[in-house]
């Protein structure tokens, strides 16, 4: 379902922009010289994306030691669930990228 939505990877450039196509990068509130400290994820991409990210971000933080310490780490900043968890599924955007552009397999033990 991922790779189904992200089609070929050499579209984005970077990891950014393929978390910002998903709808998973953090929205910009601003106004003169305020800029809010606190926003939410934009939810301006695929909402298909999205939902197989973050289902996926469930799996990997329950049998990957790596993103459980993660999703731990932002539970103890005081973070929701769901808030973690998008956060787990902005990290597994950035490694999907990297496993599909340098051709490599998936090895985070």
């Amino acid at each position: 379902m991922i790779l189904g939505e992200i089609g070929d990877i050499h579209r984005f450039s970077s990891p950014n922009k393929l978390l910002a196509y998903a709808g998973l990068d953090p929205s910009v509130y601003q106004s003169g010289n305020f800029q809010a400290k606190k926003t939410r994820m934009s939810k301006r991409g695929s909402k298909v994306l999205r939902y197989a990210l973050v289902n996926a971000a469930l799996n990997v933080v329950k049998n990957n030691a790596t993103f459980k310490a993660y999703y731990e780490a932002k539970m103890a900043e005081g973070r929701t669930h769901y808030n973690a968890l998008g956060h787990c599924a902005g990290k597994l955007v950035r490694i999907i990228w990297k496993m599909m552009t340098d051709n490599v397999e998936f090895n985070l033990d």
